[in-house]
């Protein structure tokens, strides 16, 4: 997968409020459903991974996926997502960007102000509604899997104290920390020490009982932390850094970390069903989301937001190259 001499890789990038998105579709992988692909893909195009996320190709911070066929007929498309450390369950800035680019593309043909994409991904299946001015997507907005609250007042020792930690599921599982009265924000003034205690504590829980998914183990684990603030309450406004894998900072909301956030803040009851939750990111940019319905698996949330293309690159390795696959400095 990884090109040779004279040859090289087109990839097309979007950014999700800040958050970037590199796609590109390298053919077939073996598996039924797109958790199956994402099984292959860890065994079998990881190279590609560290080729695409890499510096100089990339950043400690890159994100993507790889475009696969859907689980079914039902769905019209699948995405395998990756990141500097691996590949995720879930992704909503993701789902967000690969049906832009589909409609972009032309891969989803739209009409009309609206165009219903069913979007698979390894947690589960995601009806998503794209809304289009004059011809363009403008927003998308995705109904998460369910989400569900696993645990809360989890005490978590750190270098800044200790932390009560709620614990939640909206894809995959997060760990919810409110900065009120930590001394740091939801900026870039406190992102070292975001970066530093977000590792800490998934060390600390990675291996809890309440980062365990039942179902499907493949969805097992705690892939991120998220340090949030409020900041209006009319309608709900927070702001939040998500710090997710090992150090990694994403600049959106964080789509699936917000249906983790909207189980929460439902639960405590601060947000009724169909009332907006403003979910905003560490670049300013503002995803909104609600609670559509409440079930035995846990609450439906929506999330909207818009992506756009800034790049469309190609890339190829210099067989002489010392650097080979890249390198990683954080």
């Amino acid at each position: 997968m990884i090109p040779g001499p004279g040859e090289s890789l087109e990839t097309t990038d979007y950014h999700c409020a800040g958050e970037p998105f590199r796609i590109l579709d390298v053919g077939p992988m073996e598996g039924a459903t797109v958790g199956d692909r994402r099984e292959w893909a860890m065994s079998n195009l990881d190279d590609l991974r560290r080729f695409l996320v890499n510096e100089p190709r990339g950043h400690a911070d890159m994100y993507g996926g790889f475009v696969v066929p859907p689980d079914d007929p039902e769905g019209d498309l699948g995405v395998v997502f990756f990141h500097k450390d691996g590949f995720s369950t879930a992704c909503g800035h993701g789902t967000i960007a690969i049906v832009t680019w589909a409609i972009d593309t032309g891969l989803i043909t739209a009409g009309g102000d609206t165009v219903d994409v069913v979007v698979d991904v390894p947690s589960g299946r995601l009806p998503t509604v794209a809304g289009l001015h004059e011809g363009r997507v403008s927003s998308v907005r995705f109904r998460n899997v369910p989400s569900y609250v696993s645990a809360t007042d989890l005490d978590v020792q750190t270098s800044i104290g200790r932390l009560q930690i709620n614990m939640s599921f909206g894809g995959a599982f997060y760990a919810s920390v409110d900065l009120n009265g930590t001394g740091l924000s939801a900026d870039r003034s406190s992102l070292d020490q975001l970066i530093s205690v977000g590792r800490q504590i998934r060390t600390a829980l990675d291996g809890s009982p309440t980062v365990v998914h039942t179902p499907d183990d493949r969805l097992s684990g705690l892939y991120g932390t998220i340090f949030h603030e409020t900041i209006g309450d009319s309608p709900l406004h927070q702001r939040n850094v998500t710090i997710f894998a090992d150090g990694q900072v994403d600049r959106s909301p964080c789509g699936s970390g917000t249906s983790a956030r909207l189980a929460l803040i439902h639960q405590a009851g601060h947000l009724r069903i169909g009332d907006p939750f403003l979910n905003e990111g560490i670049a300013g940019g503002v995803f909104e989301g609600r609670v559509t319905a409440t079930s035995e698996a846990g609450v439906v949330t929506t999330i909207k937001g818009s992506a756009h293309k800034h790049a469309v690159s190609s890339f190829s390795l210099d067989p002489d190259d010392p650097i080979g696959l890249g390198f990683q400095l954080r």
